[in-house]
């Protein structure tokens, strides 16, 4: 996929460099995805060995809190740069994308709380909420490294 459109113009990458939620993505964006790995080793020896259903839970559980912080402060990004919360043109995709994964996450505390699905079900569906998690990943480290490409080629990326 060949980005034609800069991410970012001159007045949005002036924005992106001064404002301090740029500093709050790059730090919790690698935190949550280490967790994330933590989490799915723990939900995948569960599953495996039957053992470790609480420690799966937990890990869960706060890897969904650090979504919920990182989509948070994400839309507060999204609004300073690009004046929308949500769906801005540049990332339009990535957040339609967004509401999936965070969908699946909530869909597992909802069905965690309301007792109505299995031990192992609920590991199943932590494993679909941590594969689109990854393809989401995906999409915003591509959708960056195209842009770091543009400015490299003196496209006002």
């Amino acid at each position: 996929m060949k980005m034609n459109k800069p991410l970012y113009n001159q007045e949005q990458r002036a924005r992106r460099d001064a404002t301090v939620w740029t500093l709050v993505q790059g730090i919790l964006a690698p935190i949550q995805f280490l967790v994330c790995l933590i989490s799915l080793s723990l939900v995948l020896r569960y599953l495996i060995t039957g053992d470790g259903y609480a420690l799966a839970t937990i890990s869960v559980v706060i890897k969904t809190l650090f979504l919920y912080l990182i989509m948070l402060t994400g839309s507060i990004w999204e609004k300073v740069v690009f004046g929308k919360y949500l769906f801005a043109e540049s990332f339009f995709w990535e957040d339609v994308f967004s509401m999936l994964v965070i969908s699946l996450h909530s869909l597992y505390l909802y069905f965690l709380y309301d007792g109505g699905m299995s031990q192992r079900g609920l590991m199943y569906l932590a494993l679909a909420a941590y594969t689109s998690y990854f393809i989401n990943a995906g999409q915003f480290i591509y959708k960056l490294r195209m842009a770091r490409l543009q400015m490299s080629k003196g496209v006002a990326a």
